[in-house]
Parts: C-alpha cells; sequence; structure tokens
C-alpha cells in the first residue's frame, strides 16, 4: 500500500486519538487565546461599563450543568466587570436547577476580590453591593412583577433574608431602578425578557446564550432589543479580553483557555478534511 492509499484508509480510531490529544492539551497546559472583539460583545460590555451609581445591573442565570462550561464564563466576566465598577448586582433565576451554579459564581468573584481588599469599602458586601434574589415560581409573574415591585415579587431572598431589610433593596424598587438586565440563557428566556420587561417597563436586555442557539437570538440583537450579545465560548473570551485590555483585569480566562481547544479540533478536523479529498483525486486521477 503506497502513501496516498494510506491516507485514504486512516483507521478511524487513530482520528479519535488525534482529536483527543488536540483537545486534552490545551486543557493541561491552558494558555488563552486572543481573540478580535466583534461589535455585539463589545456593546454589551459597554452598556455595563457605563450603568449610572444610582441603578442596579440585573443577572439572571438560566444554565444548567451540560451548559455550563459553555455560559459560566460569561457570568465570571460580567460579575468581575461589575463589582470592579462598583455596580450594584441583583442575581436571580427563573427555574430551580441554576441557583446553586449562580452561587457558585457568585461566591468565586466576591472571594477573588474580598481576598484583595484591605478596607470595608472595598469589599464587595452582601446586601450592601449585591443581592441574590433566589427564584420564585410562575416564570412570568417575576418578570412582570418586578416592574411594579422587586420586593413584593421577593420577600425574601436567597438565603432567607427579608429583602425590604436590605439596603441595596431599599434603593431598588423596580426596574425604573435598573439600567441593564444580563440574561445567561440555554433557552429563549432572554426573548421573554424583551417580550415582558423590555416592551412594557423599557428595561434594557443583553444576553449571554449558546452557540447553537444563536441563530435565534441575532434578529433581536439587529434589531436593537438586545443592547449586546455574548455567543458561545467565543463570545465569553471576547468578553474576558475586554476585562483584561480595559480594566486590567487578569483572572483566570475559561473561555479564552477552552477556545484553543476548540480552535485545535477545528483545524484538525479540517486538516483531515483537506488530506481525505487530495488523496481522493489523486486516485481518481491515476484510475
Amino acid at each position: 500500500m503506497n502513501f496516498i492509499d494510506r491516507l485514504t484508509t486512516i483507521n478511524r480510531k487513530i482520528i479519535y486519538l488525534v482529536l483527543a490529544i488536540v483537545i486534552v492539551i490545551p486543557l493541561i497546559f491552558p494558555s488563552p487565546q486572543k481573540v478580535r472583539v466583534m461589535a455585539p460583545v463589545e456593546k454589551l460590555f459597554n452598556a455595563v461599563d457605563t450603568i449610572h451609581e444610582d441603578k442596579a445591573l440585573i443577572i439572571n442565570f438560566e444554565y444548567d450543568p451540560q451548559s455550563q462550561p459553555e455560559v459560566e464564563p460569561m457570568g465570571l466576566a460580567v460579575l468581575r466587570h461589575a463589582f470592579k465598577r462598583r455596580i450594584k448586582v441583583l442575581v436571580m433565576s427563573l427555574y430551580v436547577q441554576p441557583l446553586g451554579l449562580a452561587k457558585s459564581a457568585l461566591d468565586q468573584v466576591v472571594g477573588e476580590i474580598n481576598a484583595e481588599s484591605k478596607s470595608n469599602p472595598d469589599s464587595i458586601i452582601y446586601g450592601r453591593d449585591f443581592v441574590f434574589l433566589g427564584w420564585q415560581p410562575g416564570f412570568y409573574i417575576p418578570i412582570l412583577g418586578m416592574g411594579e415591585s422587586i420586593t413584593n415579587v421577593y420577600k425574601t431572598d436567597y438565603y432567607g433574608n427579608k429583602t425590604d431589610t436590605l439596603t441595596l433593596m431599599k434603593q431598588t424598587k423596580n426596574y425604573n431602578n435598573v439600567e441593564l438586565l444580563v440574561s445567561l440563557a440555554v433557552s429563549d428566556i432572554p426573548i421573554y425578557w424583551v417580550a415582558y420587561a423590555q416592551n412594557r417597563f423599557g428595561l434594557q436586555v443583553g444576553a449571554g446564550v449558546t452557540a447553537v442557539s444563536a441563530g435565534d437570538f441575532y434578529p433581536y440583537y439587529q434589531s436593537g432589543q438586545f443592547t449586546g450579545l455574548m455567543v458561545g465560548m467565543k463570545g465569553g473570551a471576547e468578553y474576558e479580553e475586554l476585562l483584561a485590555t480595559r480594566l486590567n483585569i487578569h483572572k483566570r480566562r475559561k473561555a479564552g483557555e477552552t477556545l484553543s481547544s476548540i480552535t485545535f479540533a477545528h483545524l484538525t478536523i479540517i486538516l483531515l478534511i483537506v488530506i481525505g479529498n487530495v488523496g481522493f483525486f489523486i486516485k481518481r486521477r491515476k484510475r
């Protein structure tokens, strides 16, 4: 068997092995991939960056463990951005499942900042700088109800505290006191925020979604209904890039690190396709 025949009859086990190697090695030896920041992510970054000091940011966590590797880096990036700028943050979910993941992301970012803080004003304090509202049943009911009164919908927070006793909630009555909502989701939940919170109350909405669902959300960004949009691992890596270059935040960049594995896997697949096609045409020409 000559060289061309070998190229066109590579055992699939070898192909799987090669793919496994190019995917795993960048994860074992992580190195963030530098990315070009596109307009949808930059607009979302700018929207968060320009929130007025008397307004709050709502982050809606709606991803599950299966999509956590893809969407969680977006949540970490937005939290780091908001806390760096001392923006007041409300965290919530419309489903029960994401609550543990939201708490994990909050604990990580708050821990990072407080570990470097030297005084109370520099620290991130619960009830003063952020509140974890948790979850309330009804799906549409919380979205609509928060436009009238957030504390009436969330009478207690995730930890059981009465929300109307928290300093931040005394300042944040409803959407009039919120400048932007960012929905991190694996379903069409960001669209419901547009339909029920934006159309009725004028709330700005941004979104972070999985790559496979991007086609459903780009029309809302193009129409201006989404202030900004992060899509997949690339979107998270772009936001991390902006944090590093504009705010000098150099924490671990999970999206940028994982993007290297995805890039090498795609390049390997393209190379194998090219090799297979070249071998096919050479053999056909010989015949």
